[in-house]
């Protein structure tokens, strides 16, 4: 990355609230479209997806398209990002979920603010959660180590799975765990539910840095055998 620090703040803010006004929209919109709660969910689904492709391809080479607190924290471990610019990057992330928040409030007619009713609590929420963060960053750094060039498609990709195979709908990002408690809507998550989700998503991504900081470790070639050929 050669932006400057502020010029890739604005490009993780840029896409954050993109991210979060497009779960939130689509989630409100599908909800209104059709009582079936599964195609609600399938209308959720894909243009979240849809969107992650679109913003990594185009912000990516700016800031390296996070978007999320639980990737900064384990591009910050892997010395890959400073600590201040981690910081900043967090609170990027968190600001402008709200904002992504407010804004497919404002589009719908709705209250700017409304704190959810929507219960997402118990072991299985929190173990989904733990899943669906490790898959994410585990995605992210196997992509990135075989196919940086298809990180848009995967990360797009595992998302639009994980809505399907987890019990909680993969957050799997603090920021839009947070931004979604503003929403008493399809999307939403109760205030007090937040913590704990948080909590899963940050284990998840560590136990995923851990594993590919061994599975994903390129081999080291034997200098004997290459001797012998």
């Amino acid at each position: 990355m050669t932006a400057d620090l502020s010029r890739r703040l604005v490009a993780e803010a840029l896409g954050t609230a993109m991210l979060v006004t497009t779960v939130v929209e689509s989630g409100i919109m599908a909800d209104r479209l059709t009582d079936d709660v599964a195609l609600s969910l399938l209308g959720n689904t894909l243009p979240t997806g849809a969107i992650l492709v679109v913003l990594i391809t185009i912000l990516g080479p700016i800031s390296g398209a996070h978007f999320n607190p639980a990737v900064t924290m384990v591009f910050a471990l892997r010395r890959e990002i400073d600590r201040k610019a981690a910081l900043a990057y967090i609170a990027a992330h968190i600001l402008a979920g709200i904002a992504g928040t407010l804004v497919a409030h404002a589009m719908f007619g709705l209250p700017l603010v409304e704190l959810s009713a929507t219960v997402r609590s118990g072991p299985g929420q929190w173990f989904a959660e733990m899943v669906a963060a490790f898959g994410l960053v585990f995605t992210i750094l196997a992509g990135l180590r075989f196919r940086s060039d298809a990180i848009p498609w995967l990360v797009g990709l595992y998302i639009t799975a994980a809505y399907w195979f987890t019990a909680s709908t993969s957050f799997a990002n603090p920021a839009v765990a947070i931004a979604r408690a503003l929403s008493n809507t399809f999307a939403g998550i109760r205030p007090i539910d937040v913590p704990a989700f948080i909590a899963a998503e940050l284990a998840g991504a560590l136990l995923a840095l851990a594993l590919a900081g061994w599975l994903l470790v390129e081999p080291k070639t034997d200098p004997n055998m290459e001797a012998a050929e």
